[in-house]
C-alpha cells in the first residue's frame, strides 16, 4: 500500500499566481505520484483573489493530476477547522511548504499542543527564509522566529532545501547541528535538513523541436520580464538597467501586481526612460501560456534579490530564451556555456556590459545562444538525480 503525505500549501492549481510553488508540487505529484499518495489541503482561490475558484466549496477530495486536493474557504481554515481535519483524515507524513504561512502556523501550534497525531512533520520554506525575504517586512517575521523558537513549534521536524544556499539559510536560524536523533533536539537545533531540488515538468516541449524564436537584428532587443511585481524581484532594479542602454529595445512585463507602492514606484521609472525603450505591462499570465511567451524574446531580464530555485529561469532557458540574472538563485556559470549572465548586483556595469552585448547580436549570433539556453535546460531536465532526491527525502521521513 502506498504511503500517505498530507501537502499543506496556501495556493494550487488551478491558481499560478503564486507561481513557481505551484508549479513544483504539480511537478513532484506529476514525478513520483505513482509511489506515494498525495492529498492536499489549499485555499479555495488564487494569490490575491476575492472570489473562490468555480468549484470550490464542495467538501469532498477532487482530483488534481496524481493528487487529491480539498479546497478551503478561509473559514476552513481556522485553528479549530485544522485540528478536527488533521485528527479525522489518516496520513503517514505531513509535509508544509511554507514557512509563514498561516495555515503552516497553525498546524505548528496544534502540533505543539499535542492536538494533532504525533506523524512525521517536513517543512519546505521555499525561500522565505532568505536574507534578501527575512528583510522585507522584518517588523513581523523576526519577532514571529523569536516567538516561535521560543515555543519549540519547529522543534522535532524534518527540513527540505532547495539548495545548499537554503540549507544554509535554514542553518543560520535553528541552529549548527544537524542531529539525526529527534530526542536529542534542543529548542533551538534541527532534526535534519535534506536538499531536494524543485523538480521540472516532464514537459512534451522537452524532445520537441526548437521553439521559432523572433529574428533578432543588431541593435535591437525584445526583452521580457515575468514574475510577481513585489520588490523581491526586482523590476525597479531591471528598469534603472534599461536606461543606460544603446539601441532600441522593447521591454514586456507580465505578472501579477502585489504590491501596489512597489508598482507606482515602477511606473515613475518607466516614465522616466528614453523613447527608444519602450515598456508595455501585459498583466498576468497562466503558467500554461508561459513557454509560449518565452519563446518571443530574445532575453528574460530578471535581477531577482533571491531565488531558492527559481522555476521561472528554468522555463525561459528552456523555450529558447537566455536570462540575465542575479547571482542570488542557483543557476551560475551561464555566460560561459553561452546560456545567458549572472551577475552580482553590487555590480551594474556588468549588467550594462550584457544588456549591450545582447542587443548588438545579430541573428547567427543570438541562435547560438538560445539553443546553448535550450540546450542547458534540457540536460538538467533529464537528470534523474532530480527525481531520485525527492524520493529519497520521503523515505528517510517516514523512516524516523
Amino acid at each position: 500500500m502506498k504511503k500517505k503525505i498530507l501537502v499543506v500549501t496556501d495556493y494550487y492549481l488551478p491558481g499560478y499566481k503564486a507561481g513557481g510553488p505551484i508549479r513544483t508540487l504539480a511537478n513532484l505529484f506529476e514525478r513520483v505520484g505513482d509511489e506515494f499518495q498525495f492529498c492536499m489541503l489549499t485555499s479555495d482561490r488564487d494569490l490575491g483573489d476575492n472570489k473562490p475558484y468555480p468549484f470550490a466549496g464542495k467538501k469532498y477530495w477532487q482530483p488534481a493530476g496524481k493528487a487529491q486536493v480539498l479546497y478551503l474557504s478561509q473559514q476552513q481554515r481556522t485553528l479549530l477547522a485544522f485540528h478536527g481535519l488533521l485528527n479525522t483524515f489518516n496520513y503517514d507524513l505531513l509535509f508544509l511548504n511554507s514557512f509563514f504561512s498561516r495555515m503552516t502556523i497553525s498546524i505548528l501550534l496544534l502540533r505543539r499542543l499535542g492536538k494533532i497525531p504525533g506523524k512525521p512533520l517536513l517543512l519546505a520554506p521555499r525561500g522565505e527564509l532568505a536574507p534578501v525575504a527575512l528583510g522585507i517586512k522584518p517588523y513581523k517575521k523576526q519577532p514571529y522566529i523569536l516567538l516561535a523558537k521560543w515555543l519549540g513549534l519547529y522543534k522535532g521536524i524534518y527540513w527540505q532545501a532547495s539548495t545548499e544556499i537554503e540549507r544554509q539559510d535554514i542553518l543560520s536560524i535553528f541552529g549548527q547541528a544537524a542531529l539525526t536523533d529527534v530526542s536529542q533536539i534542543c529548542i533551538d537545533s534541527i532534526s535534519w535538513i535534506r536538499i531536494a531540488p524543485d523538480l521540472p515538468s516532464p514537459s512534451p516541449n522537452e524532445e520537441s523541436k526548437m521553439p521559432s524564436k523572433p529574428t533578432k537584428q543588431g541593435g535591437t532587443a525584445h526583452i521580457v520580464f515575468l514574475s510577481r511585481i513585489t520588490r523581491k524581484k526586482n523590476l525597479d532594479t531591471a528598469l534603472k538597467l534599461l536606461s543606460q542602454v544603446r539601441g532600441q529595445v522593447r521591454f514586456d512585463i507580465y505578472g501579477p501586481i502585489e504590491d501596489q507602492i512597489y508598482w507606482q514606484e515602477c511606473q515613475a521609472l518607466i516614465r522616466q526612460l528614453p523613447p527608444y525603450i519602450r515598456v508595455e505591462y501585459k498583466g498576468s499570465v497562466e503558467a500554461e501560456r508561459v513557454p509560449e511567451i518565452f519563446s518571443q524574446y530574445h532575453l528574460f531580464l530578471f535581477p531577482t534579490r533571491s531565488e531558492s530555485f527559481g522555476y521561472v529561469i528554468l522555463e525561459s532557458l528552456s523555450a529558447g530564451c537566455p536570462v540575465l540574472i542575479s547571482d542570488q538563485t542557483p543557476w551560475c556559470n551561464l555566460a560561459e556555456i553561452k546560456a545567458g549572465w549572472d551577475i552580482p548586483l553590487g555590480n551594474p556595469d556588468q549588467f550594462h556590459a550584457a544588456l549591450n552585448t545582447l542587443i548588438s547580436m545579430d541573428d547567427r549570433l543570438f541562435n547560438d545562444w538560445s539553443q546553448a539556453a535550450r540546450e542547458h535546460a534540457l540536460k538538467y531536465m533529464h537528470d534523474p538525480a532530480l527525481v531520485e532526491g525527492n524520493r529519497k527525502i520521503f523515505l528517510e521521513a517516514f523512516a524516523k
